[in-house]
């Protein structure tokens, strides 16, 4: 197979992303606490089938054999997250062995040659500080900040990448409004008071980051014009945001349809975007908010400036489109629509034109910053036959994403690297394990792991791009 078609600049990073409750299990080894993601899986009728992350992948215990496997694929960085219960699983208390894992992990990526990428925060917030309230809570910000210093003074200049959050979005609003993710809420009043506090988190981070490692460095500039990511001598420890974007589509061009357009827009896109690179939130969003839950009391004058401090770059997941058309029902008044092309196995539509206009819109709009994509993959009917797995589905999604990102490249878009979601077939949240996103499949019973054919394609995509340059 050729891929002579998707031949990237020279430091473009290749990589590939997990979460630590998705697939590490060992949830009471070594002194880990619980976290909301413990108690909601153990919570009858919230996830599929009863499914918990108790075992997942066992990557606790395996680490050393997954990373070895991605270093004969060929990764060049692997994105993971550190489990919060582990470094602190009561308050203020440090848990050693929780942090000397994340040594052991750290170093053995180092010694495979591949670049450690850390999350600090994909969802696994410690029990304890649910029980105050959690995000809603305002101390868990300062709470976030301390466990962040101790990860950065811990692994310090080791790792070039930190990601504060995973998908603030999904974390407020889809936890604490829609109540499909831990904690499992409806409150609308509770999702935005958590969506504003995980960006202060964010920015105090940045701040303790700073106070860490110094100054901000030199920004990254567009492959091809400059020192790259990853290079020798870039060694620097930068530090950004992920979040789950999507390009909004109106489902005809009428006023009607276009102004729902651009609230789902607010609701999703710009109510993160916007403080973090604008300094303040969207006024239209903000004024149905204000009229929904009337006090915003928890927004102080003094945060904004906070939220927006600079990063070094921005973490773009993107998964599929959104089409929407006027509804009468819900704080937006939105109904989304098919978008008519074929779905993966989550049922979202594939639309990688999308994802080119998103990172374009984010250009012309937000920044110029270094983007790299987080996370970009599919769920699929993946079967071993004969030992093998074969997901021709999958390789055509990658391929037509990573073709648009070499488009946004090509016309001198500051994009620095691609991580496949995911790694590993993992915990998939609420849908427990009946969705695969991995380019490896687990054997859940057996903790057999099978490279897909996806796996091998991206192998000789990137041994390909090396040879190139």
């Amino acid at each position: 197979m050729t891929h002579r078609h998707l031949q990237f600049p020279r430091g473009f990073v290749w990589g590939t992303a997990t979460a630590s409750y998705q697939i590490e299990g060992a949830v009471h080894e070594d002194g880990r606490g619980v976290s909301i993601w413990d108690t909601f899986s153990h919570t009858p009728g919230k996830v599929y089938g009863g499914h918990t992350g108790d075992v997942a992948c066992d990557h606790y215990h395996r680490y050393k054999d997954d990373i070895h496997l991605m270093k004969e694929l060929g990764i060049q960085s692997y994105r993971f997250s550190v489990a919060w219960p582990r470094i602190f699983p009561e308050p203020g208390q440090l848990n050693a062995k929780g942090l000397d894992f994340y040594r052991r992990l750290v170093d053995e990526l180092l010694k495979a040659g591949i670049r450690p990428a850390i999350t600090l925060y994909h969802w696994d917030l410690p029990q304890y500080l649910q029980d105050q309230g959690g995000w809603v809570n305002r101390d868990t910000a300062h709470r976030f900040v301390e466990y962040a210093q101790t990860v950065f003074r811990a692994l310090g200049k080791d790792v070039p990448m930190w990601i504060t959050h995973n998908e603030p979005w999904c974390a407020s609003f889809l936890s604490y409004a829609i109540g499909e993710h831990a904690p499992g809420h409806h409150d609308w009043r509770e999702a935005i008071a958590a969506a504003h506090h995980i960006l202060l988190s964010h920015g105090l981070a940045v701040d303790a980051f700073r106070a860490e490692f110094g100054a901000r460095p030199a920004p990254l500039t567009p492959l091809g014009q400059g020192a790259a990511a990853g290079e020798a001598g870039d060694d620097v420890p930068r530090i950004g945001i992920t979040l789950n974007l999507n390009h909004v589509w109106a489902a005809s061009n009428s006023p009607e349809d276009e102004a729902a357009r651009r609230r789902q827009d607010g609701f999703f896109n710009r109510w993160f975007l916007d403080p973090l690179f604008k300094g303040a939130y969207p006024a239209d969003i903000l004024e149905i908010y204000e009229r929904a839950v009337a006090d915003l009391g928890f927004m102080r004058s003094d945060d904004l400036p906070v939220i927006s401090r600079p990063i070094d770059f921005l973490g773009v997941n993107y998964y599929s489109r959104d089409v929407v058309a006027a509804g009468d029902e819900g704080l937006f008044k939105v109904r989304h629509v098919p978008g008519g092309g074929p779905v993966t196995a989550m049922g979202w539509e594939i639309h990688p034109e999308s994802l080119y206009r998103l990172l374009s819109r984010i250009r012309d709009e937000y920044t110029a910053l270094p983007i790299y994509i987080t996370e970009n993959g599919a769920a699929c009917q993946d079967v071993v036959v004969n030992g093998r797995v074969e997901d021709p589905d999958r390789i055509a999604y990658l391929e037509a994403h990573l073709a648009q990102c070499l488009r946004f490249i090509e016309e001198g878009g500051n994009l620095h690297g691609y991580y496949v979601w995911s790694f590993l077939d993992n915990f998939e949240w609420a849908h427990g394990y009946t969705k695969r996103f991995g380019i490896v499949y687990v054997d859940y019973d057996t903790q057999a792991r099978i490279p897909k054919a996806s796996a091998y394609w991206y192998r000789d995509l990137i041994q390909a791009n090396l040879a190139m340059v």
